[in-house]
């Protein structure tokens, strides 16, 4: 089922600014409606109750009452119709007339619970009813009474008159219509404050938005002019903080860094002297020892320290090269290379024979690329893939097309058990050791990231996987005509 996208910010202010104007409009007309109505109903049927009860005391009944006069009084009745023209019906005893000519003497609006009324209760009552069609009509009922020395006695007759409602009803309508009509310009106008009210509302936000892409571009000095003293002022002036004190930790932590790497650099570029000396003599001892009349131990210790200076060495050329690259200050001075000729010359260098490391090139592939470099990270991933994985090496090359430029790709498998997953992330890592048992090893602990920061400066990519059969799998790729 696909998802459907949630609405912005502006859409749903705007919507809730809207629907609380509809809500109030529809609430208002509604209430509106049923005061109207009430009024309109309640001072008609007043009027019609009023009427005829005056009219009925008015018209001097004497009993017994016959039919002929029953007649004249309900057609005088009749005739003084308010508000609106009636039909007026009699009753007394048996005899049923009205002032309709041609009409029921009953009209059949005229319920049962009404005539009960009013003979319980010789008072005036009415009753709004609807015909069988749906039209509204007020029925109103008044007996003819004596009233003597405050004392009142029915005689008897009792008049009912019916009035159609149909001019209140419409007007009803006509105020209906009115505040239907009102409610789309009303809903109209309501949208101008919402937008405005969204406005007011989302420039905070928007200005937080693009304050912090902007520092997440690395303008740590990008502030937000703080207005007002509401809740987004209160948030723009917490950004303000939080970017003040970010600015500041990260203004810590470069100068750190930078004195770190300065230390690192100095220092090794302190050791270099010393130990080309200790390197010097090592060397010769290391030749003379069989010829030098030594105890067992002591040719022992001799070998060791011969040893340790020479990784030591290592490790000081290697901090040499990655403090250059964190000062940006490492170039590539780029050649027209032969592939083929560059890897032989590598393996041929490190005295690297078929039985260790077996080079499958096709002939022919030629790139501009540094050759220094490019040989640093051949010799550290085979040299790497030699000492923690198992010969032999297998080294394959390809070209493939790419949108920006036909591009080189190096693998260097081994035969080894693999890298463990956990591992693969860090691989590149500086001083990283994938077995936290194996405290030392033949190599400085920055071959790899060293490789990392030459194939980058490449303007290349490098990754480590394992093979589907088994061994680490070292890929790396870089466009065939590199720039400096």
């Amino acid at each position: 089922m696909r998802r459907i996208a949630p609405l912005g910010l502006r859409t749903r202010l705007i919507a809730a600014f809207l629907l609380v104007a509809a809500i109030s409009a529809v609430s208002t007309a509604a209430l509106t409606y049923r005061q109207a109505r009430t009024a309109v109903l309640t001072q008609s049927q007043d009027t019609a109750v009023a009427t005829l009860r005056d009219q009925v005391e008015g018209l001097g009944i004497t009993l017994p009452v016959d039919r002929q006069t029953l007649q004249y009084q309900v057609n005088e009745l009749g005739k003084r119709g308010k508000p609106h023209t009636w039909a007026v019906y009699g009753e007394y005893g048996a005899l049923r007339v009205s002032s309709t000519s041609g009409g029921a003497a009953r009209s059949p609006l005229l319920s049962e619970k009404l005539r009960h009324q009013i003979t319980v209760n010789p008072h005036a009552a009415f009753q709004r009813v609807q015909s069988a069609t749906g039209r509204p009509y007020l029925v109103v009922g008044v007996p003819a009474v004596f009233a003597r020395q405050g004392f009142v006695q029915p005689t008897g007759a009792v008049f009912y008159a019916v009035m159609p409602l149909t001019t209140e009803e419409q007007t009803v309508a006509l105020m209906v219509d009115a505040a239907r009509t009102g409610a789309l310009p009303g809903l109209a106008i309501a949208l101008v404050p919402a937008l405005l009210a969204a406005r007011s509302v989302l420039r905070p936000v928007r200005n937080l938005r693009t304050a912090a892409q902007r520092m997440g571009r690395g303008r740590l000095d990008t502030r937000i002019e703080v207005r007002g003293a509401d809740e987004l002022a209160g948030l723009a002036e917490t950004f303000n903080e939080t970017a003040r004190a970010l600015e500041r930790s990260v203004e810590d932590l470069r100068q750190a860094e930078t004195r770190a790497r300065r230390f690192a650099a100095d220092v090794s570029h302190e050791l270099r002297t010393p130990l080309a000396g200790m390197l010097a003599v090592t060397e010769v001892l290391d030749e003379d020892a069989e010829h030098l009349d030594l105890a067992p131990d002591t040719a022992k210790a001799l070998r060791l320290i011969s040893a340790e200076t020479g990784k030591l060495a290592v490790l000081v050329e290697d901090l040499m090269e990655i403090s250059r690259f964190d000062a940006r200050a490492a170039g590539l001075n780029l050649d027209d290379v032969d592939l083929t000729e560059a890897v032989g010359k590598t393996l041929e260098l490190r005295h690297w024979g078929e039985d260790e490391v077996v080079a499958d090139l096709p002939a022919g592939i030629r790139a501009r690329l540094d050759p220094r470099r490019f040989d640093v990270v051949l010799a550290n991933l085979v040299g790497n893939a030699l000492r923690h994985g198992g010969a032999p090496v297998r080294i394959t090359a390809r070209t493939r097309p790419h949108p920006e430029g036909e591009r080189l790709t190096v693998e260097i498998a081994d035969s080894g058990p693999g890298i463990a997953p956990e591992a693969l992330p860090h691989i590149f890592d500086r001083f990283y050791k994938a077995d936290a048992a194996r405290t030392r090893s033949a190599g400085s602990g920055l071959g790899l990231a060293i490789t990392l920061e030459n194939v980058r400066l490449h303007g290349g990519t490098v990754r480590a996987a394992n093979g589907a059969e088994g061994g680490a799998v070292f890929t790396v790729e870089m466009p065939l005509e590199a720039r400096a």
